[in-house]
């Protein structure tokens, strides 16, 4: 049963520590699928290999729901205890099987596995504490979508595989098959089923099923998780010593929802019109965007109305403490996830529960329909509302908040847009794609791609009239034009702009040549403006970009829309620090900044620092430059404000060439000091060439950028020389984006690591340590932090004699005698996770027990 298992280092080693402390009871938790059976069977096989500890092994799965606790004693008499001729009750026999000790009468440890305990939780709790109180060297292993209760019980939540591993499992179960996948495109795509399916050993296992019947590109095609999903309608042969439970994806989950009592179903159901939420395996290190949907969001969509007619078994949803505890029981249950923040908890099913649920919903009858259609009307117009508020009062102290708020329910938002479109209901579509425009929201989250497609989907489902629009309508047309010169997307933004222009009420009346006259009023729309100061801007580096942006913020600011004032006036600054004269370029500057200070908007500011950054580097002080943009950086980094911090670490480049030039013009100019200055920034330059190519950003396509850029680049060149340059750049290659390793590093908190020079002589203790091996490094450190053999093998899931093994090389290698000469060759920065080893080491309890 284990001979596909993948991954799980991490709950293998957690688990594998948890047994080695002797924990009485340890809870495998989650949801149907996720492995848990398997893991268990994996992480007790590892743990009696090493400690040679007897495991015992319970089904419960096949015992009906409900089932009394002498039936469940049955049950695991006939695991435990393989005859018994007493008299004894089955309980006493389970008890003196599990019993063990040594000769002198001190308890031993022994291993229960109690395997589907969900549907049996009371029974489960009940025998859990007998067994706990009568067997004293006992250790319990419980699989469950639910704990069981008890009062020490130590929950280990069971995640999603990695990605890699969800990847290799595919792969595995395809080649046994008979359809092995080789090349990168089908790669690619089993790895988009994979994630569809939620990375679930289970899920993934029953989609690998299908490649005799249907090829790769068939299976993805089945898994949208819209109307067409067909994932629940999968049909599998019956294959020998598969669970019943597990046939298909739908069993899988309707084995949970049967589990559930009324008011969960009628939650569960209804929260299918929220977008699938997505668990990740930690060490899945790439930043995700957030998911899921805060309990006002689930309260404003599910709760009762008065428009709403009773379900057809009269449940209900009434208030919103009834809402919450009815959410936490599904959470408790692995129905829902929850996505914890530091300050607020998010909810949401994943992508083949929340199908399940929509089917539940709407099944069997015509009332089902209709209130999913209600349901998802509630949706989009709760998300409209929520996404104008947040344009109209973003450049505040809410900015941050509210920008986070987009991020986390980004998924939901091209929900209520797709949806809007669906139902001829494009305005509220319209207005969400507006408002994510004017938040800047497509900068920080999403992708540039999807809300282009919100503006096309939304544009093309609004009612025509002529070729005039509504002032919505150009509003995201004149909005859209930004992205677009931003992408470099140069002949679609002239479309874009000149599209936004003919749609203007009175547009026969305008100049034919109206684009070369910026300086004359057409009495454009603010929107219009704007796009325009940002095509001359970008596009034509065009100096009277900063009269036309400023021309828009006037108009913004005539009927009241403050954020888009505050946007024209944020392009306005940055147009002006790099196409204006020097006072111009320092007054604007400067004047934004005050502006964004004065509102408290955290994220503005951080943007208004760069566009100073900037002009200081081209017309004031270098040094007060780099102090500005590193006020910046500092809260873009804890922002995930990537695009901002780009430009940050640009202006700091220019910010240092500058200083080149400056120092290099000294009577005697102080060499080291220029070499240092050269150094940074070709450091700093290889990290934005990584920066740039994680973001999909292209310089080159951005002369406004790319001309200053690439001087700044040539200065420092010639000032440390080629060879030194490009090692330096290299360097600087290496600094991960995903880590904000480049941004620390221009914030002086991060050095590089010393280059490796010639070994050391071996009475160097710190040189022996790169003799040893990978494994024999980890081992070692467990050795020096006290562990036993025997505790280092059970928690890296291998032998006893392996470890004394490899400690006998560890000793000749290391040229020492004793384990506590160990640590005198651990390298400084390795010492931690000694500390760290010993805090966790196993330890005995008064009477020879072991204790954590």
């Amino acid at each position: 049963m284990t001979s596909d298992f993948v991954g799980r280092q991490s709950e293998l080693e957690t688990i594998s520590s948890l047994l080695s402390n002797m924990t009485r009871l340890v809870t495998l938790l989650g949801p149907g699928g996720i492995g848990k059976s398997r893991l268990a069977i994996e992480a007790t096989a590892r743990f009696r290999k090493a400690s040679r500890v007897p495991v015992y092994w319970v089904g419960l799965a096949r015992l009906p729901t409900g089932a009394d606790l002498a039936v469940v004693e049955a049950e695991l008499a006939q695991a435990v205890v393989p005859s018994d001729f007493s008299g004894r009750t089955d309980l006493a026999a389970v008890i003196d099987a599990l019993t063990r000790v040594d000769a002198i009468g001190t308890g031993l440890q022994t291993v229960l596995v109690l395997d589907n305990c969900e549907h049996l939780l009371d029974v489960s709790a009940q025998l859990t504490e007998v067994l706990l109180e009568a067997v004293p060297g006992l250790s319990i292993v419980a699989t469950s979508r639910e704990a069981i209760g008890w009062v020490d019980e130590r929950i280990v939540r069971i995640p999603p595989l990695a990605a890699q591993d969800g990847l290799t499992l595919f792969r595995n179960r395809a080649e046994l098959a008979g359809y092995p996948i080789d090349d990168v495109e089908a790669i690619e795509t089993a790895g988009e089923i994979c994630q569809h399916m939620h990375n679930f050993p289970l899920h993934i296992r029953l989609a690998a099923a299908r490649l005799p019947r249907q090829p790769l590109s068939m299976i993805l095609r089945d898994l949208d998780g819209g109307e067409t999903d067909r994932r629940l309608k999968w049909s599998h042969r019956p294959l020998l010593g598969a669970d019943e439970r597990h046939k298909g994806v739908s069993d899988v989950i309707q084995w949970s929802y049967d589990l559930c009592e009324d008011k969960e179903r009628l939650l569960f159901r209804r929260m299918s019109v929220f977008a699938s939420g997505h668990d990740t395996h930690p060490d899945d290190t790439v930043l995700k965007r957030s998911s899921g949907a805060d309990i006002a969001a689930i309260a404003a969509v599910c709760l009762n109305d008065p428009d709403s007619p009773a379900t057809s078994d009269g449940e209900s949803l009434a208030d919103l403490d009834q809402l919450q505890a009815v959410l936490e029981r599904l959470v408790d249950r692995s129905m829902v996830l929850a996505h914890f923040s530091t300050e607020a908890v998010r909810y949401s099913l994943m992508e083949s529960f929340r199908v399940f649920a929509k089917q539940q919903l709407i099944s069997g009858s015509g009332e089902g329909i209709e209130e999913y259609a209600r349901l998802a009307a509630r949706h989009r117009r709760y998300f409209r509302n929520k996404a104008v508020f947040a344009r109209a009062n973003w450049f505040s102290p809410l900015d941050r908040e509210l920008l986070e708020w987009a991020r986390s329910s980004w998924n939901d938002l091209d929900r209520a847009v797709e949806s809007a479109v669906a139902e001829q209901d494009a305005i509220v579509g319209l207005e969400i794609t507006l408002s994510m425009l004017m938040l800047r929201a497509p900068f920080f989250v999403g992708s540039m791609r999807e809300i282009r497609r919100w503006v096309q989907t939304t544009l093309a489902a609004m009612p025509r009239h002529g070729n005039v629009r509504t002032d919505s309508e150009i509003a995201v047309m004149g909005f859209t034009v930004w992205i677009l010169v931003s992408q470099g997307s140069h002949e679609a933004a002239q479309r874009m702009l000149r599209d936004a222009v003919m749609a203007c009420a009175g547009a026969a009346e305008i100049d034919a040549e109206w684009q070369a006259h910026p300086r004359r009023d057409f009495g454009f729309p603010p929107a219009v403006e704007f796009a325009w100061g940002c095509e001359l801007m970008l596009l034509h580096r065009d100096p009277t970009s900063v009269y036309v942006l400023g021309r828009a913020r006037e108009k913004f600011t005539a009927v009241g829309e403050v954020g888009g004032a505050a946007i024209s006036e944020m392009i306005e600054a940055w147009a002006s620090s790099l196409l204006s004269p020097a006072a111009e370029a320092l007054e604007i500057t400067q004047r934004y900044l005050d502006h964004a200070s004065a509102a408290g908007a955290v994220l503005a500011i951080t943007w208004a620092l760069v566009a100073r950054a900037i002009a200081l580097a081209r017309h004031g002080d270098p040094a007060e430059a780099l102090i500005a943009g590193r006020a910046a950086l500092r809260e873009q980094i804890s922002m995930h404000d990537k695009i901002g911090a780009t430009w940050a670490i640009h202006s700091r480049i220019w910010a240092l060439a500058r200083m080149i030039v400056d120092e290099a013009a000294l009577p005697q100019p102080d060499t080291d000091r220029l070499t240092e200055l050269a150094r940074e920034a070709a450091h700093l330059d290889g990290g934005a060439q990584t920066q740039r190519r994680t973001l999909g950003f292209v310089l080159g396509q951005q002369s406004l950028y790319a001309d200053p850029y690439d001087s700044a680049i040539a200065i420092a060149r010639r000032t440390l020389g080629d060879e030194l340059f490009d090692a330096a750049i290299e360097e600087g290659r290496q600094l991960r984006p995903e880590f904000a390793e480049v941004e620390r590093f221009a914030l002086g908190s991060y050095s590089f690591p010393k280059r490796s020079g010639n070994p050391r002589s071996a009475g160097d203790t710190g040189a022996l340590w790169a003799y040893l091996s990978t494994a024999e490094q980890e081992v070692a450190i467990f050795a020096a932090a006290g562990w036993t053999n025997t505790s280092i093998a059970a928690r890296r899931g291998s032998s006893f004699r392996t470890v004394d093994a490899q400690m006998t090389v560890i000793f000749q290698k290391l040229q020492i005698n004793s384990r506590q000469e160990i640590v005198e060759h651990v390298p400084a920065e390795q010492l931690r996770r000694v500390h760290a080893a010993a805090e966790d080491r196993p330890r005995r309890r008064a009477g020879g027990a072991i204790s954590g």
